[in-house]
Order: C-alpha cells, then sequence, then structure tokens
C-alpha cells in the first residue's frame, strides 16, 4: 500500500520534468526567432517588440547567456548592417535587461573589440558606425565594471551617486574624468550619424535613415544623465579644489555642453524622433562653476518615453504566444471543491454531537467582542489623526522658521565671500608690487653682467677683423660668443622663472591664510547643518511619537529649547561677521595708502626698466650690423673666387687644360650640394640674423665648388664636339653670372629676402646633363644588365605617367581657383584631354609589358631571362629607348600643359608633344610587336590599346585647337576706307610675309632633319642601318641624304605615326600668286 502511495508523486514530478523541458524549448525558440528578426543584414530599424522579447528572455534567465549564445553565431565581418544591429540590441539590453547582463557582456569584451577593428581597416559608411559603436560599448562595459553602484541605465538619485564618488577629492576627480571620456563616445557616434545623413541628403522617413538613427535614442537617454553627473560633480570638485585647477575640466565641459546642445536641437527638428522620445531642453548657457550659488539653478534633464498603446500585428511567421495560468479558475476549482469533500465526509459519519456543537456559541461572543474592539480602535484613529494634525502644523511653523534663518546665514555667506575677494585683492596687489622691485633689482643686475660680457665680446669682435685669412675662424669664435651671450639671455630667464616661481609661492601663502578663514566659515556652517540635522532628527522622532502624548510634550519642549539655542548662535555669528567687516575695512584703507605708494614706485621701476631695454636693443642691434658686416666679407671673397673662374673662360693660357666628363659631373653634383646648404643657411639667417656662421659656411663651399665647376666645364669643353662645347661654355659663362647676381643680392639688405639660387640650380643641372651627354655610350650598361633595365624603363615609364596623372590634377584644381569663364572651359578641357590621354598610355604600358612577359616566356626556353635580353640586345635596347621615350613625353606634356594654362606658353607646344607621345607609342608598339606571336591576344590588346592613345591624342589637339579659337582675338578685316593704290600696296605687303613666312618654314624644316638625323646617330643606329634590325621595317620611308635642298615631300615631313588621326589644319586667308 505504501508503494501505491508515493506513485501520483513520481506521476507528477516526472509531468512537471515534461513541462518545463517544453517551456525551455518554447523560450530557446522564441528567443531564437527574435534574435534572427531584430539582427540581419536589412536595412530597417530594429523592431520594438523584438528588442523587447529579447530584454524579458534576460530577466527570465537571469543573465544573457541564451543572447550570446546565438549572437556568436553570426558573421560579424560579412555584413556591416549586421554588426550596427548587433550594437543596437546590445544596447538596449544593457540599458534595460537583468542587472546579470553586465557581467556576461563583460566575458565578451575581446569579440566587440574584434568587430571594431575590423570594421575600422575598411572604408564602410556602416562600417565607420559601427567602429565607433563598438568602442562606445568598450566604454561602457568599462565604467559600469569599475563602478557597480552606477546601473548600466543610469538612473540613480543623487544620494546614491555622492556615495559611489566617495569623499576621496581624487576618486571624484577621476569619476569626472571617466564620465566625460563617456560623454565624448556618446557625442562621437551621434556626430557621425548626422554627417553621415547631411551629406547624403536622406530623409528620416526613409527606414535606411531610421536605421541608423534608432541607437541615438539610447544615446539621448545615456547623454542626459551623464549631463547631470558630469555637472554635480564639477561643483563638487570646485567646492574642494581651486579653480585654476580645474580649468581644464571646464573647457572640457563646455566643449561637450555646445556638442550635445547641438545634437539635442537637430534631435528635436527629425520628425523620427518626435513620437518616440520627448527631448529635454538645456539652458542657453554652462553653468557657472565659479559661483557656489548656480548649483541651486541647475534642473536635472528628463527624457521621457512615450507609452503607446498602439496594438502591434503580429508577422506571419511569429511564434505562438506563451500559454498563462489561469490562477482565478485554479482557486475557484480548488474552492470549490472543499465544500463537496466536506458533503461527501458529513453523509457517511454525519454531522459532529448531533447537528450542534459548543463551538459556534463561542463565535458568537468572539463576533460581539470583535466589534466592540472595532469601535473603540476607530475612536483611538480618530484621536491619534488628531494630535497628529496637532503636531505637522507645529511642525510646519518651525520649519518655516528654520527656513528664514537658513536664508539670513546665506546672506551672511554672501558678504563674507564679497569681502574675501575684496581682501584677496589686496593682497594680491600687494604681492605684485613686492615681486615688481625684487624682478627689477635682479634685472638691473643682470643688465650689468650682459653689459660687461658685451664688452668682452666686442674687443673679441676687433681682433676677428684683423686679417681675412682667418675669416672662418674668426666666425666660429663670433658663434661661441654668441651662444654665451644665448646663455645669458637663457640666465635671464631662469632668474624670471625663479621670481615668477617665488611670486606664485606667496600667493600660495595668501591662499592658505584665506584657506583658513574659509575653514572657520565652513566650520560655522557644518555647525548649522549639525542642527540642520538634529531637526530632521526631530522630525523623525514627532512622526514615531504618536504613540503616546507625554513623548509629544517632551519632544515640543526640546524643540523649543533648540530653537532659542540655535537664536543664540546665529545671533552671534552675525556678531563675529560684523567684527569682521569692520576689521576688513580698517585693512583695507591701510591697503589704499600702500597701493598708493606702490604705484608711483612702480613707475620709477618700470622707467627704469624701459631704459635697460632699450640698452640691450641697441647692443642686439650692433651685433646684428658686425654680423651682416662678416656677411659682405665673405661674399666679396666668394665674388672675387667665381670672377677668376669665369676670366679662365676666355684665358688663352687655359685653352689647353683639359678634364674628363666624369670630373665634371662630380663637381657639378657637389656644386648642387652645396645650393643646398646656402638655402638652408639662407633660411637660418633669416630666422635669426643674430647667428650667421652657417650661411658663412655654406657660401664659401657654394663660391669654391661653383668655380670649380665653371673651371672643370671650360676645360671638358675643350676636347668636346663642337655643338656641346659651344652649350657647355655658354651655361659655365650662364652659371658665373647668375652666382654673381645671387651674390649681389645676398649683399644687400634689400634684396636679401628674395635671393633665390634656383636660377643657379638650373644651369649646373644643365651642365651635369652635358657631362653625361659627354660620357662614352655603352659603357655603363653591360649586356646581362639589359634585362633589369628594362623593368626599370617600364616601371620609370609607368611612374612618370602617374607623377603627370597626379600634376594634371593639381593644375586642374589650381586653374578653378584662378580662372574662370571662358578661360575655365578652355582649360578644363584640355587637362581634361590630356588625363585621358594618360590613362590611354598607361593601359597601353601595361598591355606591353604583359606582352614583353609573354614573349619572353614563349621565346627564351631554357635560358634565363636575362641571357635572353642578351641574346636580343637590339630588340632589348629598342624597348629601352621607347619606353624612355614614353615617359619623357608624359613629363613634357605637363610642362607644356602647364604653360599653356598659365599663359606663358604656345599651343603649338601642347600639339607637338601630343604628336612626339603618339610616336613614342607607336615606337613601343612596333618594338613589342617584333617577337609576338601574330595571333596572340595580348597583341591585340597591345593594338587596342594604340589606337586608344592616338585617339586620345587627337582629342588633345582637337581640344588645344578649338581652345585656342575661343580665346585668340579675331578683328574683323574691314578695307572699306582703302583706296585702289592702298589696297595694292597691302597686297604687296602680304606676299613680301607670306615668302618672308615660307622662307622661314623652308629653314625649319631643312633643320628638323637635321635634327632627326642627328638623333638617328647618338641614339645608335646608322643611317644605313635605319631599314633594318631585327626583321622589322623602318619607320622612315625614304633615307636621309646631305644634299643642301632637300626634297619636302619625302625628307623635310616628320616621319609618319602608327595610326595618327588626321586633324586638319585651321582655314587662315588664302593667297594666289600670279
Amino acid at each position: 500500500m505504501s508503494s501505491l502511495g508515493h506513485v501520483p508523486t513520481r506521476v507528477k514530478s516526472k509531468r512537471t520534468e515534461v513541462r518545463l523541458g517544453a517551456e525551455r524549448d518554447h523560450f530557446d525558440k522564441q528567443q531564437l526567432s527574435s534574435i534572427s528578426k531584430a539582427i540581419n543584414s536589412t536595412e530597417i530599424p530594429v523592431k520594438e517588440k523584438h528588442a523587447r522579447r529579447i530584454i524579458l528572455g534576460t530577466h527570465r534567465e537571469k543573465g544573457a547567456f541564451t543572447f550570446w549564445s546565438y549572437a556568436l553565431g553570426f558573421t560579424f565581418p560579412s555584413s556591416s548592417i549586421l554588426c550596427w544591429k548587433f550594437c543596437h540590441v546590445l544596447h538596449k539590453i544593457l540599458r534595460d535587461g537583468h542587472r546579470n547582463v553586465l557581467q556576461d557582456c563583460t566575458r565578451h569584451y575581446s569579440s566587440m573589440v574584434e568587430i571594431g577593428e575590423i570594421w575600422g581597416n575598411l572604408h564602410d559608411r556602416y562600417g565607420q558606425l559601427v567602429t565607433l559603436y563598438s568602442k562606445l560599448l568598450c566604454t561602457k562595459l568599462k565604467f559600469h565594471t569599475k563602478h557597480g553602484d552606477i546601473p548600466a541605465n543610469l538612473e540613480i538619485t543623487d544620494e546614491e551617486l555622492e556615495r559611489a564618488a566617495g569623499t576621496d577629492i581624487n576618486n571624484v576627480f577621476q569619476l569626472s574624468v571617466e564620465v566625460f571620456d563617456y560623454m565624448d563616445a556618446e557625442l562621437r557616434l551621434a556626430e557621425t550619424v548626422l554627417r553621415q545623413l547631411n551629406s547624403s541628403l536622406a530623409m528620416t522617413t526613409l527606414t535606411s535613415s531610421q536605421c541608423r538613427l534608432a541607437p541615438l535614442i539610447q544615446v539621448i537617454q545615456d547623454c542626459s544623465h551623464l549631463y547631470h553627473f558630469a555637472v554635480k560633480l564639477l561643483f563638487k570638485l570646485h567646492a574642494c579644489l581651486p579653480a585654476d585647477t580645474l580649468q581644464g575640466h571646464r573647457d572640457r565641459f563646455h566643449d561637450q555642453f555646445h556638442k550635445l546642445k547641438n545634437f539635442f536641437n537637430r534631435a528635436k527638428e527629425m520628425i523620427y524622433f518626435k513620437r518616440l522620445i520627448q527631448i529635454p531642453k538645456l539652458p542657453e548657457s554652462p553653468p557657472n562653476f565659479l559661483h557656489a550659488a548656480s548649483l541651486a539653478k541647475h534642473v536635472k534633464p528628463v527624457v521621457v518615453i512615450p507609452n503607446e498603446d498602439e496594438p502591434e500585428m503580429q508577422d506571419d511567421d511569429d511564434d505562438e504566444p506563451e500559454p498563462l495560468i489561469e490562477v482565478d479558475n485554479v482557486t475557484t476549482s480548488s474552492v470549490q471543491a472543499q465544500p463537496q469533500q466536506v458533503d461527501i465526509f458529513d453523509q457517511t459519519f454525519g454531522p459532529p454531537n448531533g447537528g450542534f456543537d459548543d463551538r459556534d456559541l463561542q463565535i458568537e461572543t468572539l463576533k460581539r467582542e470583535l466589534e466592540l474592539l472595532r469601535a473603540e480602535l476607530e475612536r483611538v484613529k480618530a484621536e491619534a489623526q488628531r494630535y497628529i494634525t496637532q503636531l505637522k502644523s507645529q511642525i510646519n511653523s518651525l520649519e518655516a522658521e528654520l527656513e528664514e534663518q537658513r536664508a539670513q546665514k546665506q546672506r551672511a555667506l554672501v558678504e563674507n565671500e564679497q569681502l574675501r575677494m575684496e581682501l584677496e585683492a589686496t593682497r594680491r596687489r600687494n604681492t605684485e608690487h613686492e615681486s615688481l622691485q625684487t624682478t627689477f633689482v635682479e634685472a638691473e643686475k643682470r643688465a650689468q653682467a650682459t653689459e660687461q660680457r658685451y664688452n668682452k665680446l666686442k674687443e673679441k669682435h676687433t681682433e676677428l677683423v684683423g686679417s681675412h685669412a682667418e675669416l672662418l675662424r674668426k666666425s666660429a669664435d663670433t658663434v661661441k660668443m654668441l651662444s654665451v651671450t644665448q646663455q645669458t639671455q637663457e640666465e635671464v630667464e631662469r632668474t624670471k622663472q625663479q621670481l615668477t616661481f617665488e611670486m606664485d609661492r606667496i600667493k600660495q601663502e595668501s591662499d592658505m591664510k584665506m584657506e583658513e578663514q574659509r575653514f572657520e566659515v565652513e566650520r560655522v556652517k557644518r555647525e548649522l547643518e549639525e542642527k540642520m540635522a538634529e531637526v530632521t532628527r526631530i522630525k523623525a522622532t514627532l512622526q514615531s511619537s504618536e504613540k503616546t502624548s507625554e513623548q509629544i510634550n517632551s519632544s515640543m519642549t526640546a524643540l523649543q529649547t533648540e530653537k532659542e539655542r540655535l537664536m543664540r548662535s546665529v545671533s552671534e555669528k552675525e556678531a563675529e561677521l560684523s567684527s569682521l567687516r569692520q576689521t576688513a575695512q580698517l585693512q583695507q584703507s591701510s591697503l589704499q595708502q600702500e597701493r598708493d605708494k606702490t604705484s608711483r614706485e612702480l613707475g620709477e621701476l618700470q622707467g627704469k626698466l624701459k631704459e635697460k631695454t632699450s640698452q640691450e636693443e641697441k647692443m642686439k642691434q650692433k651685433l646684428l650690423e658686425e654680423q651682416f658686416a662678416l656677411l659682405q666679407g665673405t661674399i666679396t671673397e666668394a665674388e672675387t673666387i667665381i670672377q677668376d673662374a669665369i676670366a679662365k673662360l676666355d684665358d688663352p693660357l687655359h685653352i689647353r687644360c683639359t678634364s674628363s666628363p666624369d670630373y665634371l659631373i662630380s663637381r657639378a653634383e657637389a656644386a648642387l650640394g652645396s645650393i643646398d646648404k646656402v638655402k638652408k643657411g639662407h633660411a637660418d639667417y633669416l630666422r635669426n640674423m643674430s647667428d650667421a656662421g652657417t650661411l658663412l659656411r655654406s657660401l664659401t663651399q657654394f663660391s669654391h665648388l661653383t668655380a670649380d665647376t665653371i673651371v672643370n666645364g671650360s676645360a671638358t669643353a675643350h676636347m668636346a664636339p663642337t655643338d656641346h662645347a659651344d652649350k657647355l661654355t655658354e651655361n659655365c659663362r650662364s652659371c658665373g653670372t647668375q652666382s654673381l647676381l645671387f651674390l649681389g643680392e645676398m649683399k644687400s639688405k634689400a634684396t636679401l629676402q628674395k635671393a633665390d639660387p634656383a636660377t643657379i640650380r638650373i644651369i649646373i643641372q644643365k651642365i651635369l646633363h652635358l657631362g653625361q651627354e659627354l660620357r662614352p655610350k655603352g659603357l655603363d650598361v653591360r649586356q646581362e644588365e639589359l634585362g633589369d633595365l628594362v623593368d626599370k624603363e617600364m616601371a620609370a615609364t609607368s611612374a612618370a605617367i602617374e607623377e603627370a596623372v597626379r600634376r594634371i590634377d593639381e593644375m586642374m584644381s589650381q586653374a578653378r581657383k584662378d580662372t574662370t569663364g571662358v578661360k575655365l572651359e578652355v582649360n578644363e578641357r584640355i587637362l581634361f584631354s590630356c588625363t585621358d590621354l594618360m590613362k590611354a598610355i598607361r593601359m597601353l604600358v601595361i598591355a606591353s609589358t604583359d606582352l614583353q612577359k609573354e614573349i619572353v616566356e614563349g621565346g627564351r626556353g631554357a635560358a634565363t631571362i636575362r641571357e635572353f635580353y642578351a641574346k636580343n640586345s637590339r630588340w632589348t635596347e629598342g624597348l629601352i629607348s621607347a619606353a624612355k621615350a614614353v615617359g619623357w613625353g608624359a613629363t613634357e606634356m605637363v610642362e607644356s600643359a602647364d604653360k599653356v594654362v598659365l599663359h606663358t606658353g604656345k599651343y603649338e607646344e601642347l600639339i607637338v608633344c601630343s604628336h612626339e607621345i603618339a610616336a613614342s607609342t607607336a615606337q613601343l608598339v612596333a618594338a613589342s610587336k617584333v617577337k609576338a606571336d601574330r595571333h596572340s591576344k595580348k597583341l591585340t590588346k597591345l593594338q587596342q590599346a594604340s589606337r586608344h592613345v592616338n585617339e586620345m591624342a587627337a582629342n588633345v589637339v582637337a581640344s588645344t585647337k578649338t581652345g585656342q579659337e575661343h580665346l585668340e582675338d579675331k578683328d574683323t578685316m574691314d578695307f572699306s576706307g582703302l583706296s585702289l593704290i592702298k589696297l595694292k600696296k597691302e597686297e604687296m605687303e602680304s606676299q613680301v610675309k607670306v615668302l618672308e613666312l615660307e622662307s622661314m618654314l623652308d629653314n625649319e624644316r631643312l633643320r628638323l632633319g637635321e635634327l632627326r638625323k642627328k638623333h638617328y646617330e647618338i641614339a645608335g643606329v646608322p643611317l644605313d642601318q635605319l631599314a633594318e634590325g631585327n626583321g622589322e621595317t623602318s619607320s622612315l620611308v625614304n633615307p636621309v641624304t646631305m644634299s643642301p635642298k632637300p626634297l619636302k615631300p619625302s625628307l623635310m615631313k616628320k616621319p609618319p605615326l602608327a595610326q595618327k588621326p588626321n586633324i586638319p589644319p585651321k582655314n587662315q586667308f588664302a593667297y594666289s600668286f600670279k
């Protein structure tokens, strides 16, 4: 029987386990559904019902274990919108979820940091927001983990905030810094969201905009509490620390105040927030923390979330709602079951005592007594209520009297504060007077020491100017003396700093005395607060003394006694304040007399200080003049050295002197380095004209190296060809002339600022280039280095094109700033066409590189790449030459375009550069095409790129000519006022001009032919081998002849470009000669 009795219990426990398991499965299913619907990659805001179910789930399981178990399964790197909505849901859970959610999220701190780092390295609009949101959440976790007394929703009272801050002022200081960091993270996120919406001109009614704006509701809630925390903490800090120490805190708070006010104002204007949140209004100006009474004006901003009872439509795929237990039905059924059980018992055994029980009489008696007690209780309650009303009226009167005493105390504190400020100002002026006297004495001593040192320096300087041969050594000594003077000045500065430190120490002593008085006032204040606390305890005693009237009467007597004692203490404090006021007035009168005396002495001291300052200025001026005299002496010697080098150019005895191009190159490179040093020394001298040592040394080196370059250039010209010798001699003479001009500008104070050796640098670079051309060809590149040289030249060409595109973009920006109207339109059209041409050349170089790699891989066999290039050296040299030509053409085009935009060049230069680039790219295509497979796809791609280059070159030419036509001034030809004779005369003059131009054209074409012939000779291709080489046909149609009158159709025209666009020339006036 005992086993049968336990069967229902086992069955019941088993059913309970099944029911609990089913509820758990249903809970997990519902949480998974809500998380998957709330956190996805769809750009819509998180629905409130899904977030609310997740939050209720954290309260049900007392943590966020289920949420994180599902959240860690998301692929966060795949979608920035998914990460954004995850951060939003996590923010809501931290604010409204169970208190254990903070601990569960702290365990996954590294996951949130990783999400922020992933999207911080990617350029995505939501990615930037995800990075800021993850930093905000990490800051929130660290803050609330460290300060466990402050909940994640930041909703605490002022008393709880005081307890969390503690009494240690260092902890309050640190807490305020952490609150500022917390607020910065919130405001950065809000500013970024609003800035993105402004940049995209989005509407808040769109779901994409609402997806970004939805998390700002939680940001507004956090910011309102953080603002209140910051105000409370800063007022507490200002009550304990000096105002200067908290200047950084005030500046940071003001910055955050204006940002938060701007954020709230912009959010109020958005329709999206008007129905979801009531945003508080901040004051017009931040609180004045220097005035303690401003705390009473502070109003805590309160954010209100309106309750919307709108029914939420369930989605088709939502889970079924959880079954609720009908408690009323269960209770009713249990109650109904009890009478049935009683009836069955009575039917079986019958009523006790034959249907009558003595307990019924007792029940009736107890009911009557209970009614009597209830009546007595009502009477006692009424009497107690009457006593309570009387006591409350007495308490209200006492509170009114206490409030009046508080007002009197406040007025006394204000008057005390005013007196303290006046006393502090008087003491400050007295301290300033004493410090000025000490400063003047010390400054006079230092000035005398400085004057003695200056006399010593002057004696040293007279010794330095004795001999010109010891110029450099004297300059070094002068620099040393200057350093001594600077050290003396530094000693003066250190003395001033010491005086400043002494002033601060005296000021601190006065502040300490004021602190003692303040401490006394605070002691009085604490006594009043103790009395107020006693009054509060008396109120509590009154509220608890409703039991007996004797206790109430005794409490009233105690209150009256305490009131009288408080009145006596207030009168005593008022007497003390009056005595303090009289003492302060006496001190103020004595200090006023001292102030007048101090002002007179201060005027005398200032006059003496001005005299010493003027003497120091005169000494500095003398020193500057002596330094400039040394500079002029050095420049004179440098001019002598360069003039001697220029004289050697025409010296007959120097004709037999020779030099090698390599030595000339080394001298020219050294001269370029000395120019950089001169520029640096010039800049240093302009910044500090009391130290010319660096400039003197650099000018000496520059004069010697420049003279050496001129002499060696002339010597190298004695062994060079005629053309190179003339150019080299001319550049050497120009270098000397420009150097003398530069030194002449350096010699005068009027032109010292604008002296620039840039022209000298350009001329020396030309000398360096001529020296490189005179070096023997073919000696600097070995056969085995040809492969590396090809890659280098192709890379250099690509780099030159990239640089050209960059410079064209810069010219475009500058042209938009400097020009408008038709000029801007013409410049933009030309620069756009140049940019398109550069992009086409870049694609051509890439296609040529790919085809070249294919040729090398297909033709080298077992040999290495270097061996293949060495074996086909002619083909390799052609590639190198073509790559160089393309890079040079891109650079020249950029220079020409720059001159055209600045109106310092000719449009024809840009047209010629376009033709040259087309020819150079055609040469590169031909060189790449020689060894390529005829059916290669990369060859087809290269040919297409070549045609595209030709089209872009034609566009450049067309844009240039069109712009030239728009900008040229065309005068209408009006011959109506001319007679027949004048018309005939004008016609003859036009014919003469046409003949002159045709003669000039013939001569220029002849010169062009000679230049091309010389180009082919320098390039290393003999004239008789132009038509043969590596199996390709020559680009020249006819061989060049040396006849004095070459034929125009075959010799004087430029070799035809590969698929060059045919652009007709601009129509001009046609003349016929009969």
